[in-house]
């Protein structure tokens, strides 16, 4: 028995891969995006900063407030909160976390007792941390 052999033609491979021109072109599509995209993201998650500290304001508030209804007196200063103190008769805490006494930028919140605007003044001086300020930059309090 004879076996026929087929010519096997073989095809000439040419692997092929991108060019210059396309890989600079993809960069330059993604750079517009970037361009385009990020300062909207990055812009929402300061908003959204500003809006955590105005929360977190509020909720050292009612700590505060539970800490004068348990024990009869205001507390000095914001780490009362957390842990107890010697000299304070019915403290029922802790009333918050420790991480809760730093706003979103890091910087511990600035409680003043007498306050100016109230019994206790509790706020944040913002993205920037300078007094005054507009947008992500302006102080955030309790008595707003």
């Amino acid at each position: 028995m004879k076996v026929n052999r087929m010519k096997i033609k073989k095809v000439k491979r040419t692997s092929r891969g991108f060019t210059l021109v396309e890989l600079l072109l993809v960069l330059v599509i993604l750079a517009l995006i970037g361009g385009l995209v990020l300062p909207g993201i990055i812009g929402k998650a300061e908003g959204a900063k500003v809006k955590a500290a105005g929360s977190q304001i509020n909720r050292l508030s009612m700590a505060v407030e539970s800490f004068y209804l348990d024990t009869g007196t205001t507390p000095d200063n914001l780490s009362e909160l957390v842990g107890e103190s010697s000299d304070v008769d019915g403290w029922n805490g802790p009333y918050v976390k420790k991480s809760s006494l730093k706003d979103p930028w890091g910087r511990e919140y600035i409680y003043t007792y007498p306050g100016e605007h109230g019994d206790f003044d509790i706020y944040s001086l913002g993205a920037d941390g300078q007094p005054g300020g507009e947008g992500k930059n302006a102080d955030i309090n309790s008595w707003e």
